[in-house]
């Protein structure tokens, strides 16, 4: 599937603003308390023609958290509407306080949109669209344990996610339609449990060198408030390697393992703005996947950069049965996936604009392509 976006911002309001951030000494750079940059955009897709929308990213440090040292805290306000009547409104977040002790970020977002499904497993199936009501809450809460006060140590925490998926369209002969599809008519799912985190990156918006490993298991049940019971495991783990000044290369490895019977909007799936670019998001879904990420970033001049990046990832089923081939990982069908794109960096604390354009590898016949701007790193 080829993804058509259509980006538009304020040019001048972004020369302004990076400026108005800059010292008149170019060599050295002033850490402000707080930092807003708005940009409205429009975009078209398939699913939902034109759209028309604003978001928004603020940096900023508490009141009592003023010392160089203090990591930035981030939050992105963003809403869209379509031609096709859809509503997108998320706000994503990252959160640092009392001097780095304590780390929270997740997104709470509301979404009434049209999704496009490819198959589940290792079926493949003619692309349907279905549409879809949702609000969703991503929580996770962190106190570091150990390391210093500049932020980097081992974290340990809670997380919980919350989707409440109402169905609101189907395709009359499509695979959702036909009821066999777990949570295909609708679902809910609830899920906590615990998470650590180890962080040694030298800055948590554009990290140059540093290590990030996110490791977390979350139990889906009945009791919560889930409409069935999974449990998944991941392991997410980033490392940052300064190759020049202007360079680093940065390496992104992810497991993702489900036990129970998962709704298909919660498996693990490769595509998307950050995991396997170039490929629709949730283009290949699976019980199981092992992703791995290369990106070269090199900064070119002033704020201005450029990046190239690659992925190959498998994914693989647990369920046993004679329906599905019971392959842990499917390492006979890699997914790959590679691009290119541009970084205009926003505000001293090294946050980013992202405009990225990847390509699928072919499978079988055409591959795909998909172009992304958003706010913010990939990993």
């Amino acid at each position: 599937m080829t993804t058509r976006l259509l980006i538009v911002f304020l040019v001048m309001g972004l020369i302004t603003h990076v400026r108005g951030d800059v010292d008149a000494d170019t060599t050295t750079t002033t850490l402000k308390p707080f930092s807003l940059f708005p940009l409205p955009l429009i975009y078209y897709t398939p699913e939902t023609r034109f759209a028309f929308g604003v978001a928004a990213a603020a940096t900023f440090r508490f009141r009592r958290d003023t010392a160089h040292t203090v990591r930035p805290s981030q939050v992105t306000v963003g809403a869209a509407y379509t031609q096709n009547k859809q509503l997108l409104f998320y706000v994503p977040f990252q959160i640092f306080y009392n001097q780095n002790r304590y780390f929270a970020n997740g997104e709470v977002g509301y979404y009434n949109y049209n999704y496009f499904l490819f198959g589940l497993r290792d079926r493949e199936t003619p692309q349907e669209t279905y549409g879809v009501n949702y609000p969703r809450i991503r929580l996770n809460l962190y106190r570091r344990i150990t390391g210093n006060a500049s932020g980097q140590g081992l974290y340990a925490g809670l997380r919980y996610q919350f989707e409440n998926y109402d169905i609101t369209s189907v395709q009359p002969e499509g695979l959702l339609a036909s009821g066999t599809v777990p949570g295909g008519l609708g679902n809910r799912i609830s899920g906590i449990g615990p998470g650590l985190l180890f962080d040694t990156r030298d800055n948590v918006l554009f990290p140059s060198h540093g290590v990030l490993a996110d490791l977390s298991f979350k139990a889906h049940t009945r009791g919560i408030g889930s409409t069935s019971n999974f449990g998944r495991h991941v392991a997410d783990v980033a490392t940052y390697h300064s190759l020049t000044n202007r360079t680093t290369l940065a390496l992104n490895y992810v497991l993702s393992l489900t036990t129970g019977v998962s709704p298909f909007s919660a498996l693990s799936f490769f595509g998307g703005n950050k995991r396997g670019r170039g490929f629709y998001e949730g283009r290949y879904r699976d019980d199981n996947l092992a992703l791995f990420q290369a990106e070269i970033r090199q900064q070119v001049w002033w704020r201005l950069g450029v990046v190239a990046f690659g992925s190959v990832g498998v994914l693989g089923t647990s369920i046993k049965g004679a329906a599905y081939r019971n392959e842990f990982l499917r390492f006979n069908q890699p997914k790959g996936a590679y691009g290119a794109g541009l970084r205009i960096r926003i505000n001293n604390d090294k946050l980013n604009i992202r405009a990225d354009y990847g390509r699928g590898l072919p499978q079988t016949g055409t591959g795909s392509s998909g172009f992304y701007l958003t706010i913010g790193e990939a990993f």
